[in-house]
């Protein structure tokens, strides 16, 4: 899907500010993420401090890598007087497409420091056959 966007004269739309406000909300929300490829296996590792294990779920289904999880928010005193919040709470979910020669099924998770680490492991692909030439007899 493609966004169009239409501007109807000099002025933008009152509209455009606003306009991909949700794609932004969903990166602000979604924990840091890094991929790699090594020699035997895909990795992945996902930031989630302040995550418990009993809260993400992950998943591995036709080919594509779900990682589920919700940081729940801790319960604030009441009578303190807060001056800011930086922190973030809420679900999030992330899926990525496994490349063919990953084995979904041998994935395997830890969780060390609040990174949530995932190694997929490599399987070796059927080579493909090699062309054969056929010899046509005269009939």
């Amino acid at each position: 899907m493609v966004e169009k966007t239409e501007h109807g004269g000099f002025w933008p739309s009152l509209y455009d500010p606003f306009r991909s406000f949700g794609a932004r909300l969903a990166d602000w929300l979604t924990p840091a993420t890094e991929a790699s490829s090594g020699e035997a296996a895909y990795d992945v590792a996902m930031e989630l401090p302040g995550v418990s294990l009993e809260d993400v779920e992950l998943t591995v289904d036709n080919g594509v890598l779900t990682i589920r999880g919700e940081k729940k928010t801790q319960s604030e005193k009441t009578g303190d007087t807060w001056y800011f919040s930086e922190r973030q709470f809420g679900a999030f979910r992330r899926s990525f497409r496994l490349p063919e020669d990953a084995d979904g099924q041998a994935a395997s998770a830890r969780m060390a420091d609040g990174v949530l680490h995932i190694a997929v492991p490599k399987k070796a692909l059927e080579q493909p056959k090699t062309a054969r030439r056929i010899e046509i007899s005269k009939s």
